[in-house]
């Protein structure tokens, strides 16, 4: 039981608040309502038994404080949970823009798809993805990603109302440059700054430091008309016109606002003689951000100013990459574009992981992805290499080349001899009628044929036989000897041309009209002949 008036530290683990959190008892009133005990956590694992266990009886605790990690930005809140009829309830948490008044958490919105030529900002960083998740009244700023070749058609910030964001996302709409200078589209809008510095805002603004020079181009074929320039500048009048020079006269259409002061801020529309309207809202502000300091190794920076529209960028020695924005720009908030980046050493996807090495049959000789690196390749028995065995790591973090691939080693089908046949095929694996390594073929002749050569031949990893195929030879066979008699020569099996001698024993005598010949079927020209006594001749 805990003592009353005395505090006690608890973790809990809330996945709505992405985080694991420690809290506190702050108020202890006995109830026969009590809680059970929420999901508990320690540094992110579950507790055990020991000097840090978390006691289970939550009789005296109506209401736990913690901190939450809310968003994906993980902005830190104070967040609560409270015991009401029995049931945890929440969390709430506090509304840094609320006299720090505890609010229920609504809903987020789920960023699902991001147009390609839409750059998405939240909070002063670039959102690159979809996916991404967004709490209750987060606020997008959102622009085209080539500011006035596109023109913005939607609500450039939507903003999310538990679950729900208040507008769809907008889109860009291609202009006359991209469309040829067709009639019903958009007129483009160049920016030029021959002097000064600007710089072009998350929500679409052009933020111009005093003093500069702005030039605005409506870009449209003068053979179809002028267009017209307007603004919501309180200044009276900017000076508009056709360009000078003879290769931008008939199309370029151009606004140009000297030594730009605070009252020029507003917003500037071009109109076609149809009355489709491209805009620029022009911001100017004398803003200076802070100086960067760069504290990570490796990281080289050059930097222009700390002005608006200045720029810093960030360059890595060889081997490493930018982890980040190279180039920031000091906007008009007086903050730079995006956070300082470090400097992140090169490396390829690694293949030593599971299902890195998608070829079932390829190994690892040797793995090294780090820039400059490589991965040496071999494969299993039985299979042979098609592709290099190796590839390095380059510069961009890709590897020099694919993976190769492990292909079977097959021999081609054995040439069967002729008046052979096979007796034995052990083919495992055998693919069209190829062998792989390791089948075993046996051969034997047929009819009065000899083998001559290996009976027995195994496919090897070279891809080629252990032996050549035997031959089947015809073969006569051995007749015996006559009785009272000799056969000469004797011989197992005789080859085609070979001619028996007959050797009677002393009074016998063999009746021969001829020797036996070996013919090349395989057969005898003639029977073996029989020695015969002379008293019976």
């Amino acid at each position: 039981m805990f003592a009353v008036n005395k505090s006690v530290l608890i973790a809990v683990l809330l996945h709505s608040c992405f985080a694991t959190i420690y809290a506190r008892v702050i108020q202890e009133e006995t109830s026969s309502d009590a809680c059970p005990p929420p999901q508990l956590a320690f540094n992110g694992t579950e507790t055990e038994q020991g000097e840090v266990r978390i006691r289970k009886d939550y009789t005296h605790i109506r209401e736990v404080k913690f901190s939450g990690s809310i968003g994906p930005l993980g902005e830190k809140r104070l967040c609560k949970i409270k015991c009401i009829g029995g049931q945890w309830v929440g969390p709430l948490c506090v509304d840094n823009h609320d006299n720090g008044r505890f609010h229920p958490l609504f809903r987020s919105c789920k960023l699902e798809y991001i147009n390609p030529h839409l750059v998405v900002t939240f909070r002063n960083v670039s959102i690159q993805t979809a996916g991404w998740v967004f709490p209750h009244e987060a606020k997008l700023q959102i622009r085209c990603r080539e500011l006035g070749l596109y023109k913005l058609l939607g609500t450039a910030s939507p903003r999310c109302q538990n679950g729900v964001w208040s507008a769809r996302l907008p889109s860009c709409v291609p202009t006359t440059l991209l469309t040829n200078f067709t009639e019903d589209a958009p007129p483009t809008l160049l920016i030029r700054i021959p002097s000064g510095s600007a710089s072009v805002e998350p929500g679409g603004e052009l933020a111009v430091f005093p003093g500069s020079t702005v030039h605005l181009e409506c870009l449209f074929s003068r053979r179809l008309g002028s267009p017209d320039w307007t603004w919501t500048s309180p200044l009276g009048q900017y000076l508009t016109g056709w360009a000078i020079a003879a290769e931008e006269r008939d199309w370029k259409y151009r606004l140009s606002i000297y030594y730009v002061k605070p009252q020029d801020s507003g917003t500037f529309t071009c109109a076609t003689p149809r009355g489709i309207t491209n805009s620029l809202t022009l911001q100017v502000a004398a803003v200076h951000c802070d100086p960067i300091s760069v504290s990570g190794p490796h990281l080289t920076i050059r930097v222009e100013g700390t002005r608006l529209g200045h720029t810093a960028i960030f360059q890595c020695p060889m081997g490493f990459k930018v982890n980040g924005a190279a180039n920031l720009t000091c906007q008009a908030s007086g903050k730079w574009s995006a956070p300082v980046p470090t400097c992140e050493l090169v490396k390829c996807e690694s293949l030593d992981t599971p299902g890195g090495l998608y070829e079932p049959h390829l190994h690892l000789e040797e793995h090294n992805n780090s820039y400059g690196g490589r991965a040496i390749f071999s494969c299993a028995w039985g299979y042979r290499l098609m592709g290099p065995p190796g590839i390095e790591c380059e510069l961009n973090g890709n590897w020099s080349g694919p993976l190769p691939k492990c292909v079977p080693i097959q021999c081609p089908p054995p040439v069967i001899p002729v008046n052979g046949h096979l007796i034995q095929s052990e083919a495992a694996g055998m693919d069209g009628g190829r062998y792989a390594v390791g089948s075993l073929v046996q051969f034997a002749c047929r009819g009065a044929h000899q083998l001559e050569g290996e009976a027995s031949i195994i496919c090897t990893e070279t891809g080629f036989w252990s032996h050549p195929p035997p031959f089947c030879k015809p073969r006569c066979p051995y007749l015996g000897e006559p009785d009272n008699g000799l056969v000469a020569p004797t011989k197992f099996a005789y080859e085609p041309g070979d001619e028996l001698q007959i050797t009677c024993s002393p009074g016998f005598e063999a009746r021969l009209e001829a020797r036996p010949k070996c013919l090349p079927d395989g057969r005898w020209s003639a029977p073996l002949p029989n020695c015969t006594n002379y008293s019976e001749i």
